[in-house]
C-alpha cells in the first residue's frame, strides 16, 4: 500500500488564487504527518477532510511566513477541537521552533495564552469540551517543540525520518529537506532551495521528490538572488534525474506559472530533462503514485 501525500498549500508569499503558502500532509504507518504549515494551511487541511486532531507530528522545512504562517490556526483549532486524549503534538524544524511555539502558546506570556485559560477556565469552553467527549479538568495543551540538526529525526510503524541542511537564505535562517523512509515508500520534501548535492544525496532513489519549481528557464537569471537561493525547472528536473528519483512533484510556483504558455513552457522544460512522471502541484490535490 502506497502512502498518501495530500498537497495543502503550494505557493509562495504572494497570494494568488491557484496557490498560497505551503504545506504537505502524509498518511504513512496509519500515522498522518505534516509538513510545513503556510498560509491556510489548516483550512486546507479540513477542506481535505482531516482534522487538526488527527496530526501528532508536524515538520517544518524553515521559517519563512509561507512555511508557518498558519502555525498559530492549526495549534489553537487542535487544542480547541481536543477531548483530552489526544497524542501530544511533537513538532520539529530548525532553530527558531522552540521560540516560535513558546511565543505562541508558551504560558504566561505566548500571544494566545489568553485564549487557552479562557478556555480551560470558563463553564462555556468547559462545557463544549463536556459536549466533545472530554473529561473535567481540562487542561493547557502540551507541545513537544524541537529545535533539529540535520541527521536521523524521528520514527513511527515502519517509518524513519532524515533531514539533510539545504541552501536557501543562510545564515537568517536554517533550511532543512526531509525524506521519510518506509515499507510503503519514501518521499522527500525540498523545502525552498537552490539545487545542492546535500538534496540530490537525500533524494537519491526516492518512490518521490516534492520540489520547489517557483520560475520558468528564462526568469532564473544568473548571478540574480533568485538563482542562488531558488529552484526553477531546470534545477528541479535535474535534481530529479541525478538523483534517479521514480517521480517528481513540482510545488511553491509563482502565481504567473499557471498562465498556460507559461505553465506548458515549465512542464516541457523539466520533461526535457527528467523523463519520469512529472506532477503540477495544485492545491488539494492528492498524489497519485501509479
Amino acid at each position: 500500500m502506497a502512502p498518501r501525500v495530500i498537497m495543502l498549500c503550494t505557493g509562495t508569499p504572494q497570494p494568488d488564487m491557484a496557490h498560497w503558502g505551503s504545506s504537505f500532509v502524509v498518511e504513512i504507518g496509519g500515522e498522518w504527518l505534516m509538513f510545513d504549515c503556510g498560509h491556510g494551511a489548516n483550512y486546507k487541511l479540513h477542506k481535505a477532510g482531516l482534522q487538526s486532531t488527527q496530526i501528532d507530528r508536524m515538520f517544518f522545512t524553515h521559517h519563512h511566513s509561507d512555511h508557518d504562517a498558519d502555525y498559530p490556526s492549526f495549534l489553537l483549532t487542535r487544542f480547541d477541537m481536543s477531548i483530552g486524549k489526544e497524542s501530544e503534538l511533537q513538532v520539529y524544524g530548525p532553530k527558531l521552533t522552540e521560540q516560535l511555539t513558546d511565543r505562541l502558546l508558551g504560558e504566561p506570556n505566548g500571544a494566545y495564552w489568553h485564549d487557552i485559560v479562557a478556555r480551560t477556565k470558563h463553564p462555556l469552553s468547559v462545557a463544549a469540551y463536556v459536549e466533545r467527549g472530554g473529561i473535567p479538568p481540562r487542561k493547557p495543551p502540551k507541545i513537544h517543540a524541537r529545535d533539529i540538526k540535520p541527521g536521523t529525526v524521528t520514527s513511527g510503524k515502519n517509518w524513519e525520518i532524515t533531514a539533510v541542511e539545504v541552501d536557501h537564505v543562510q545564515p537568517y535562517l536554517d533550511s532543512l529537506a526531509y525524506r521519510i523512509d518506509s515499507d510503503e515508500g519514501s518521499i522527500v520534501f525540498s523545502g525552498d532551495t537552490s539545487p545542492c548535492k546535500s538534496l540530490t544525496d537525500l533524494a537519491t532513489g526516492a518512490d518521490l521528490l516534492v520540489m520547489e519549481c517557483i520560475k520558468i528557464d528564462e526568469d532564473m537569471i544568473p548571478g540574480s538572488p533568485s538563482y542562488d537561493t531558488e529552484t526553477g525547472t531546470f534545477g528541479a528536473a535535474q535534481t530529479a534525474k541525478n538523483a534517479g528519483v521514480k517521480r517528481l512533484a513540482l510545488v511553491h510556483q509563482q502565481g504567473n506559472m499557471e498562465e498556460p504558455v507559461r505553465k506548458s513552457q515549465a512542464l516541457f522544460e523539466v520533461k526535457s530533462v527528467f523523463d519520469g512522471p512529472v506532477i503540477w502541484g495544485e492545491e488539494l490535490l492528492e498524489v497519485p503514485w501509479e
